[in-house]
């Protein structure tokens, strides 16, 4: 995706967050919201990935934030380097499509310590574009009271995605 489109999808996100009667936060939330912190676009992290197909096992329950799980079904893995240190993610299947939940180097620091979500796109010939960019925060990072899934141990990587939306902050921010 390119910058301005990038853009122009945070923006919208915003007003979503702000103004839409759907939004996560609650209306007094709402109130004092201005707006997600988010890295600059990061050409090098919108990547094409070939994806290998998952050998056995495909089922995994994945724990939520609630304590319930969640069963999605591994489809594939793929590598890929940032800053020169290579990387492993697994994409999962879920019933609205493909799920890629992560954990980065950043978690905690600069990035929500529960991880962060991708909607990875499948494209022709075993591959997926996978765009760090619209990396996004779950629900849970803005207000409590939200179920989400946590990323599992094999989506948890040693290197920094500095790419997508950050670690909310503001006086609207209310993690329980």
């Amino acid at each position: 995706m390119d910058s301005i489109s990038l853009i122009a999808m945070r923006r919208e996100k915003d007003t979503f967050m702000k103004e839409h009667p759907q939004s996560p936060l609650s209306p007094e939330q709402q109130a004092r919201f201005t707006h997600l912190p988010y890295y600059e676009p990061n050409p090098a992290l919108d990547l094409i990935v070939q994806v290998e197909p998952v050998e056995g096992d495909h089922d995994i329950q994945i724990e939520t934030t609630s304590g319930t799980t969640r069963t999605y079904t591994r489809f594939g893995r793929f590598t890929f380097s940032v800053d020169g240190v290579e990387a492993m993610l697994t994409i999962y299947e879920a019933p609205h499509g493909y799920f890629l939940p992560f954990v980065d180097a950043n978690a905690g620091l600069e990035t929500y310590s529960g991880g962060r979500y991708l909607e990875p796109e499948e494209l022709p010939g075993g591959k997926f574009h996978v765009d760090f960019n619209q990396a996004y925060n779950p629900y849970c990072a803005y207000a409590p009271g939200w179920s989400c899934p946590i990323p599992p141990y094999e989506n948890r990587i040693e290197v920094a995605i500095r790419a997508g939306e950050k670690l909310p902050e503001g006086d609207w921010v209310e993690v329980g």
